[in-house]
């Protein structure tokens, strides 16, 4: 396998070349500092940079703002300490010929008043996701959120717009929207989480609206060639979402008007995390069904091997392929990849732990540790 392997093959988003289409895909490790959400020069520097031999790297899921919060140790881009510590990340990246996308974030009603100074968290409706979260003071239960006002909904576009500005001064090469994962975003998307009567509910096109109104706007401050958006369609019986007869057709609408009326570098879906064959109206193969209404670069995620990922490549069915869990234990894939190496293993146990110990400390086993200029 080691000649013409699709996921080895260079693409362009925009005017950014990917010298392969393995990407590093968005994982949360809890490695912040917890007391300025900020990432660390010793921690996420290094983490990043081993793994920059990927295509693209997505960071880990970064709060837009204070509000956006509902995880500890979790890094943010809405201050300048954490402005800072982005820097120090792009630049180390770069200097090793790595591209770097950050992923914006804004969890909605998977946080915990422990976050808001004992207020509730935002959402679209006053719905408890009836969920778990990892506060300062360990797992919590989540609580019903405040709908969010249309002041409140005002103020949340605001804050990507300025944490895009916050991006670009870092020196990243684009942004991801996070819509995924039943967090805010996905929340409005669907009619089990939002139950709202105005302009932002009801109709598909209404809970759609906030996530293009917010696309709308970061698209004046960075071209649309630099923004990604993340989707999990059939996202069922995990972070507080079902899925309903309409969630299908909700996406369908999303991905069709981007593929329509906008220009991104790619949208990133996941299939599902759970098994949804027995599970009514929900699309248990996602890149079969939306690779034909997207003609923009689609990419796939979630359990894809160095032999599926190449292919769902060669099938047509995406363009790009985005590992986790091996990258968390291999910093190297790309050169894994190149030369048929195996993989190395991961422990889950530290994938939220904080410090070195499963986050710096997996060997690459392969030559390939810098890209290829």
């Amino acid at each position: 396998m080691k000649e013409n392997q699709p996921l080895l093959t260079p693409i362009k988003l925009g005017d950014l070349k990917l010298p392969n289409r393995v990407v590093m895909a968005p994982m949360t490790r809890s490695r912040a500092n917890n007391k300025d959400s900020a990432p660390t020069k010793d921690l996420h520097v290094p983490y990043y940079t081993q793994r920059a031999t990927a295509g693209l790297i997505i960071t880990e899921g970064s709060q837009v703002s204070k509000r956006a919060v509902g995880y500890v140790y979790t890094a943010g881009i809405h201050s300048e300490a954490q402005i800072e510590g982005w820097k120090k990340v792009t630049k180390s990246v770069h200097d090793a010929g790595g591209r770097i996308f950050i992923q914006l974030w804004h969890v909605g009603r998977i946080s915990h008043p422990d976050f808001h100074d004992g207020e509730l968290p935002w959402a679209p409706s006053a719905i408890n996701p009836e969920e778990t979260v990892f506060t300062p003071d360990g797992q919590k239960e989540t609580v019903t959120p405040k709908a969010m006002s249309l002041e409140d909904i005002g103020t949340t576009k605001q804050e990507f717009v300025q944490a895009t500005k916050n991006a670009v001064e870092a020196g990243f090469d684009g942004i991801e929207i996070h819509s995924s994962n039943g967090y805010l975003f996905h929340q409005f998307f669907s009619s089990f989480s939002n139950k709202r009567d105005d302009q932002y509910g009801g109709s598909i096109e209404n809970r759609a609206r906030f996530f293009f109104e917010v696309l709308d706007a970061v698209s004046e401050v960075i071209p649309q060639q630099k923004i990604g958006a993340r989707f999990n369609p059939s996202l069922h019986g995990v972070f507080g979402m079902e899925v309903t007869e309409d969630t299908i057709p909700t996406f369908d609408y999303i991905i069709k008007k981007l593929s329509d009326d906008y220009d991104l570098a790619y949208i990133h879906l996941s299939e599902p995390f759970t098994d949804v064959t027995n599970v009514p109206h929900a699309e248990p193969d996602i890149a079969k069904r939306y690779r034909p209404m997207y003609k923009g670069n689609l990419m796939i995620n979630t359990g894809f091997t160095q032999s599926t990922g190449n292919k769902v490549i060669r099938d047509g069915d995406a363009d790009m392929v985005s590992f986790a869990k091996l990258y968390v234990s291999n910093p190297d894939l790309v050169g894994r990849f190149r030369e048929e190496a195996d993989t190395s293993g991961w422990d889950k146990d530290t994938f939220y732990t904080q410090g070195e110990e499963g986050y710096l400390d997996y060997e690459a086993e392969t030559r390939e540790l810098i890209p290829q200029q």
